[in-house]
């Protein structure tokens, strides 16, 4: 057992010590619906960046690649300022969605480089340029672009230019549960010498202004330490190297600048701005105390050097001296090699440093979540009462809500909020270095202060009430399986704790999602913004409804998971085995009504095209099908699950259900494959698409012209590119094109684009279906790959291909050249940028440029699950 993995066993404990300080800190929390207080909920609006130096928060807090301890109390972060920006640079500016032509996105250069799982050892870089910040002019330009327009990033502006900007690199080193060591390395990338003003910061997040309690205190007791009384972990002492200038100031809004009346004391939020650019003396605090306090030091970096400043927060420990801390940060690296080294042997280096980035944004987009719905629906005893609006507004039905705990996020600055669909593909790429925090979060949003008593999982902060994909028991199935693979040992408890929540969302489904009773569902957009030509989210305006090929597909995916946990439950105790049988018998159901509804209703199966589509469904008119070749038509292919050969005869209870159904349902049994066609290795299958239409799907799948691009498979058929498809419906057309980059209509999904890009999420659930799809037909089912080429592959052949379409976005296709996500990306054609990465949310179906929010890693972090399997795990253990 290495280090790590010996820190890791460590918190398995219920302290949890070693996850007590992390990178929890937000990247924004302005912005969010939890702080919006607003009639209307525009939250972007309410609390907008620019009021962010100067109101404190109600619900957490947010930094520059900053930590905390895990109950948001304490925070550290880096503040920056290059003697011309108008804003002291305490938080990563960036876009509003009404602002962005694209919606929201932020507008700075930064980079999450490593991390261990239980945060030993972090490493984050900030690129900040020399010049004046363009904050004015990344509004004004992408105001007036339009959707049909390209985002205006920063790097387009100019500011990197002739490498003028600094790299900031911060790196964080426990010398202890309690104690950290902070290493700040600024380099001028720059022709000229140039300064730059770094001020550490350190704060309490305020409690106080909302329900009352004592402020705690910072405060200077010697010329190199800050006093920090920590409310929860007693006092701490922040060393800082050589005798820099201390600033005092209290966590609490500018209520003068903010409403024009006076503070009822002097020193605010936004203190330390107005000291250092507005020269205001008087903004700190003389008597060197307050619940905010920052360190100054005043650089001048010649060109091509760095500097170095080494600093501590420390409880238990002596503070390191610079050598001591050198030396602690070596080991640190050290035994993170070790550990990662242990779960990739023999990688590329190449392909060591796209997984490892991809781990460390995982691990660093860890953040601390607290939001208690009902007290924010009725307000704070010390503050004003919220209007009266929000009592019928957003999650108004949600107030048994009340988070307090760390979460995965998709994307601390886009989606400082935990998506529930998100966070089950994260869990899968965590399970691979930390799989108790994965399974703990998988538990977490089906705890009771989470899921709704009427048993859904809620889906996003922006509105709780929307309807996720139901993933979370593929996810648990499956990290489940990958643990017991790496140590030989099956967590059965945890399996069948999370199957019994489980169950309760299942119901919430069928009882909530099916309202024709008949095994086709209606989830609304389900999480793929843009992807039809109408909002289905919404209801139709004439009443009409569609049934949903994607809805009814997830549905069915998800009686075969919850069929795979029952019987490997009934494992261990027969009573599963009915539940597995309720699964099975649900299962086949729906098989029956998407492929054949009967005369009065129309399956969403097209025999013609050989593809599934949505159906719609009017009043006294024949249903007919929208035909829109979309993601919507592969999700059936998720649908798919192989027995082994023994499975009939180790559950026989299971069995005879099985065959009371063959006798009893003969319009049931032509689903039911593995009863007359047992495939390699008697394996037996169940599956929505039996092998002709598995077939006919492939041909589309695998075209060149459709949905294989050369980076993946993407969301919509390329044959839209030149003949946009359009649906008549009372005499209004209806059109959906091919948008292989960002989204060109607003019209409804927000700022993504489902139309066309290549997403990660579905990209591995299809990979995985392909995978299963070997696993029972074996060498007997070959495919032509690409279709036109005349090449035929197994399955297994084609899955790999796939999978190393999807690593190619981040291969550098030669050695001076960037890898395709980065293509065009502005701030990396400087100076060489081989060894950094971005984990966008989605990437263009064609050239493969990264889109979308540009730290996404949540969901991305499955390319270092590829690569893992790809490059280090054998076929069969993957299967």
């Amino acid at each position: 057992m290495n280090a790590e993995q010996a820190r890791l066993q460590e918190n398995a404990t219920p302290d949890a010590l070693w996850h007590r300080w992390g990178p929890y800190l937000a990247e924004r929390q302005w912005g969010t619906v939890r702080e919006d207080y607003s009639a209307d909920g525009s939250a972007w609006d309410y609390f907008p960046h620019n009021d962010a130096r100067s109101r404190a928060y109600r619900w957490g807090e947010d930094g520059l690649l900053g930590i905390s301890d895990r109950h948001g109390m304490c925070c550290f972060a880096l503040a920056l300022w290059n003697g011309k920006d108008p804003i002291l640079k305490e938080r990563l500016f960036g876009l509003t969605n009404s602002q962005g032509n694209h919606g929201e996105d932020v507008k700075e250069c930064f980079f999450y480089l490593d991390s261990t799982p239980s945060h030993s050892y972090m490493k984050a870089m900030y690129r900040y340029p020399q010049a004046e910040y363009p904050y004015r002019r990344l509004v004004d330009e992408n105001a007036r672009r339009g959707r049909t327009d390209p985002e205006f990033e920063l790097g387009d502006t100019g500011v990197f230019n002739e490498s003028r900007f600094f790299d900031v690199v911060v790196e964080y080193a426990k010398i202890d549960v309690n104690d950290i060591a902070i290493r700040i390395s600024v380099t001028n990338h720059g022709p000229d010498s140039e300064r730059i003003v770094v001020l550490p910061q350190v704060w309490f997040r305020n409690r106080w202004s909302w329900a009352g309690g004592d402020r705690p205190r910072i405060k200077r007791s010697q010329f190199d330490n800050l006093e920090i009384q920590h409310p929860r972990f007693g006092a701490f002492r922040l060393h800082v190297e050589g005798f820099p200038t201390a600033l005092f100031t209290e966590n609490e809004s500018n209520l003068e600048k903010l409403y024009g009346v006076p503070n009822p004391q002097p020193y605010v939020k936004d203190a330390f701005h107005r000291y250092l650019i507005d020269g205001e003396l008087g903004a700190v605090n003389a008597e060197m105390e307050g619940s905010k306090a920052a360190v100054v030091y005043d650089l001048k970096i010649d060109a091509g050097d760095t500097h170095v400043l080494h600093l501590s927060m420390v409880q238990d420990s002596e503070p390191p001296n610079p050598q001591e801390a050198n030396d602690l940060f070596k080991r640190r690296i050290a035994e993170a090699d070790e550990f990662y080294e242990t779960i990739t042997p023999g990688l590329t280096k190449e392909l060591q440093a796209i997984q490892r980035q991809a781990f460390a944004g995982l691990l660093w987009s860890k953040q601390y979540y607290h939001f208690d719905v009902n007290l924010w629906l009725n307000g704070d005893p010390l503050q004003p009462p919220p209007p009266p609006e929000r009592k019928l507004g957003r999650n108004h039905v949600w107030t048994h809500f009340l988070a307090a705990e760390i979460i995965s996020m998709p994307d601390k600055w886009e989606y400082p909020w935990f998506a529930s669909w998100d966070l089950a593909f994260h869990c899968i790429s965590l399970s691979l270095v930390d799989p108790d925090f994965a399974k703990s979060q998988l538990i977490l949003l089906l705890r009771e202060w989470y899921m709704h008593p009427n048993g859904q999982i809620p889906a996003y902060e922006w509105a709780f009430g929307d309807v996720n994909p139901p993933v979370h028991a593929w996810a648990a199935w499956r990290i489940y399986r990958i643990e017991a693979r790496a140590t030989g040992k099956a967590d059965v408890e945890f399996l069948e704790r999370i199957f019994h929540k489980l169950l309760m969302n299942f119901t919430w489904w069928v009882n909530r999602k099916d309202p024709g009773d008949h095994n086709v569902f209606e989830g609304g957009f389900l999480g793929l913004d843009n992807i039809g030509v109408f909002d289905r989210n919404q209801p139709l305006p004439d009443g009409s409804r569609i049934e949903q090929s994607d809805g009814t597909s997830w549905m069915a995916t998800y009686c075969l998971i919850m069929l795979s946990i029952a019987l490997e439950l009934a494992s261990y105790n027969t009573a599963y085995e009915d539940v597995a049988s309720k699964f099975v018998e649900h299962f086949l159901f729906i098989c029956h009504s998407i492929n054949n509804m009967g005369e009065d209703d129309l399956e969403l199966w097209d025999e013609g095209d050989g593809f599934y589509y949505d159906a719609l469904y009017r009043e006294g008119e024949p249903a007919k099908h929208v035909k829109v070749r979309s993601m919507v038509g592969l999700i059936p292919l998720f649908a798919t699950a192989v027995l082994e050969a023994d499975t009939l005869e180790r559950f026989p209870h299971f069995s005879r259900r099985i065959e009371w159904l063959l006798e009893h349902r003969p319009e049931l049994a032509a689903y039911i494959r593995p009863m007359t066609e047992p495939g390699q290795k008697e394996r037996l299958l169940l599956t929505l698409a039996d092998r002709s239409k598995l077939g006919r799907i492939f041909e589309k799948l695998l075209d060149e012209n459709e949905f294989l691009s050369p980076y993946g498979i993407r969301s919509l058929s390329r044959i839209y590119k030149d003949q946009p498809y359009v649906f008549n419906l009372d005499g209004h057309s209806y059109t959906i094109d091919y948008e292989p980059a960002e989204s060109t209509t607003g019209s409804f999904g927000g700022n993504s684009n489902w139309r066309g890009p290549i997403w990660f999420p579905v990209n591995y659930l299809l990979i995985e279906a392909i995978q299963r799809l070997d696993y029972y037909y074996g060498p007997a089912f070959t495919t032509e790959f690409p279709r036109g080429s005349g090449k035929q592959m197994t399955l297994s052949d084609v899955a790999a291909e796939l999978e190393k379409r999807l690593v190619s976005l981040f291969v550098r296709p030669k050695r001076n050249q960037l890898p395709p996500s980065l293509q065009g990306n502005k701030a990396f054609q400087h100076v060489d940028g081989t060894s950094l990465y971005l984990f966008h949310e989605y990437f263009d179906g064609d050239t493969g440029r990264g889109l979308g929010a540009s730290h996404q890693t949540g969901w991305t972090a499955l390319v270092a699950k590829i690569i893992q399997q790809l490059y280090v795990t054998a076929y069969a253990d993957r299967t």
